[in-house]
């Protein structure tokens, strides 16, 4: 099965682009599932190199990094 998740929201702030992101790194690692990320927006910020991780909060590019060897991430 396919899957497509649209992220459209900055990678910190609020916790949508996490969940987005942790909702699709679970499915990708299931037999038979294909993940596909699409970064729009001020989603587009998830796929910044070398970010500076706020305390308290996880590193959207190691999860990006995560689904992309598994999947696709466009922008």
């Amino acid at each position: 099965m396919k899957h497509l998740f649209i992220i459209n929201d900055g990678p910190y702030g609020n916790e949508r682009a996490y969940n987005a992101l942790r909702l699709a790194m679970n499915v990708a690692k299931r037999e038979g599932e294909h993940v596909r990320v699409f970064l729009m927006g001020d989603g587009v910020q998830c796929a910044v190199k070398k970010q500076e991780t706020p305390q308290g909060y996880y590193n959207i590019e190691r999860m990006l990094g995560s689904i992309q060897r598994r999947g696709d991430v466009a922008t």
